[in-house]
């Protein structure tokens, strides 16, 4: 009998999974998630695990395949995965978020089916839920051109993931009480590449091997929680080809600042002497710098790295000025024949203006974080599912804070924060960065155009200095201390989207928010229905489903 249950909610997953597009194949995987034991500091430590490995597999996608992925939760607590980067069209159920999925209860399973349609890029997936990120559960996802797609670059010898991050030696439960009984984290412990730590002039492994002569793919991911990361690689120019999805002008650099959720992917080439080199990841914009190494090695090679590390930049105006260097490349085609250049957002008009100032205060003896005067926590019943079942008054309100909020801000209200935003319209959001601390903000659904970054507060007038032809479109982006930045897109994603401080203690403690974007048509056309095997939490817990969407 349980077995035809079980058969039976197969048959309804397939079916509803089937509407994503049955023409394009399907990859299935299974992940079993656990605790173990790791040391990537030298001091022995609780980790996650997926499938025994510290960081996760690499998910190895094409466009438009169907990813379907059963998720085994072997921890003592409920969880979520989230894919940073992946726009899950039509499909925000699939996002892994609080504010559309009920967790996966400890002990039980859940099975993930997304497309990365229409996108190519480097990405990386992590859990959402409390602060399990900090004990890992991490891992690349790329998404690869189909064949009939040109890349503006010959193919490499091989592509490389290389996961940048900070790190903490105490468990994510013991992070979560410090957060919770009021306190902050302070500077990470350290730095790790792929998961591991190295010593100049240590005994470490070669992570990455080259072969003379030949060039190389490098897709470098900052999965951290709150450090800008500056890469390097002794004695070798990175040409940056790849950012977020994006194809860009490819000019070479000697390092890279990679701020929290950011990923490029970069060209390297063998051609010096044939021994092995040091790669840096090193924290900025810290009081006191923190570091790693890992060894790139050539093939056949025995000479040890040079103990004469490349030295980082010093400054955010070094950063800020990289940024501006970055430019979309017209000409290349993305996850479709035509030319990225051929959107040409620049033309667009502007329907609304949103500004969202971060802030900082204490509430209830407790420090607390926020957008324009509010600081968001997760209700029980997820955001999505409310407002599906039509039961969204008794969850939360909509449009808690205004477009433009308070010149000074000095008292947060904690309470969900919901942004309705009309399907299809043009919208520009200035990000207001307040503080002397470095941020960084992700939109989850969208790609949008990172126009600009300026020091001081935004006004009308700065619209002036917009890049209007070749902004990167991207998911992410960095906001400089005092400063302000810039994204413009047009919000054609019919579902509910995080946007989040990348900052996972100011994420964690409520600065980020939603926006709700629903078609007027209630089609296929537009947004998928809930899928059969959702989990079904809070108020909305054992209730019948909606009438699904017709086309």
């Amino acid at each position: 009998m349980q077995g035809g249950k079980l058969l039976t909610v197969f048959v309804c997953l397939v079916s509803t999974v089937a509407l994503v597009n049955a023409g394009d194949p399907y990859f299935y995987y299974t992940w079993n998630v656990t605790y173990g034991t790791a040391a990537p500091l030298g001091i022995p430590q609780q980790v996650i695990l997926i499938n025994g490995q510290f960081p996760g597999p690499n998910l190895n996608s094409t466009s438009n395949n169907n990813v379907v992925i059963n998720v085994f939760n072997n921890l003592d607590e409920p969880f979520l995965f989230t894919w940073s980067g992946l726009q899950h069209r039509k499909n925000s159920w699939q996002d892994g978020v609080s504010g559309t999925s009920c967790p996966i209860p400890a002990g039980t399973n859940f099975t993930y089916h997304f497309q990365p349609k229409d996108q190519i890029g480097s990405y990386f997936y992590y859990p959402s839920t409390a602060l399990h990120r900090f004990s890992g559960g991490f891992g690349g996802l790329r998404v690869n051109s189909r064949l009939l797609i040109p890349v503006p670059y010959a193919d490499p010898e091989d592509d490389y993931t290389v996961l940048i991050n900070d790190w903490y030696t105490k468990s994510h439960t013991a992070l979560k009480n410090f957060l919770d009984s009021g306190r902050t984290l302070g500077s990470p412990d350290g730095v790790l590449i792929n998961g591991k730590s190295g010593k100049v002039g240590g005994q470490n492994k070669a992570l990455f091997t080259m072969k003379p002569g030949k060039t190389y793919k490098y897709r470098i991911c900052n999965v951290g929680f709150k450090s800008t990361l500056n890469f390097r690689i002794q004695g070798h120019k990175m040409k940056l080809v790849e950012m977020e999805g994006s194809h860009v002008l490819q000019n070479d650099y000697d390092s890279l600042d990679v701020h929290v959720g950011q990923c490029f992917a970069v060209l390297v080439t063998a051609d010096q002497a044939a021994k092995n080199y040091y790669m840096v990841a090193s924290t900025r914009f810290l009081k006191k710098e923190v570091s790693t190494v890992g060894v790139m090695s050539y093939e056949g090679s025995n000479v040890q790295p040079s103990s004469e590390l490349p030295k980082a930049p010093v400054g955010w105006a070094w950063s800020l000025n990289q940024y501006r260097s970055f430019r979309w490349n017209l000409t290349a085609s993305a996850a479709r024949p035509n030319p990225q250049g051929s959107y040409h957002y620049g033309k667009i008009n502007i329907t609304r203006t949103i500004k969202l100032a971060n802030t900082k205060s204490v509430v209830n003896g407790k420090v607390r974080f926020g957008l324009n005067g509010v600081s968001h926590v997760d209700p029980e019943t997820p955001l999505k599912l409310a407002e599906y079942f039509e039961m969204s008054e008794k969850v939360f309100k909509y449009n808690v804070i205004k477009d433009e909020p308070e010149a000074k801000i000095t008292t947060l209200t904690v309470e969900p924060n919901v942004l309705n935003i009309t399907f299809r319209t043009f919208v520009e959001i200035v990000f207001e960065n307040h503080e002397k601390s470095m941020q960084s903000f992700h939109l989850d659904g969208y790609s949008f155009f990172a126009v600009a970054s300026e020091p001081g507060r935004w006004t009308p007038e700065k619209r002036k200095n917009y890049n209007l032809l070749d902004a990167i479109s991207r998911h992410t982006v960095q906001v400089y201390p005092k400063s302000w930045s810039a994204i413009l897109l047009t919000f054609d994603n019919a579902g509910m989207w995080n946007i989040r401080s990348e900052n996972w203690e100011r994420r964690y403690l409520g600065q980020q928010m939603y926006v709700s974007v629903l078609s007027p048509e209630k089609s296929l056309r537009d947004e998928y229905n809930i899928p059969l095997n959702t989990n079904l939490c809070g108020i909305v817990k054992g209730l019948p489903l909606p009438t699904p969407y017709t086309i």
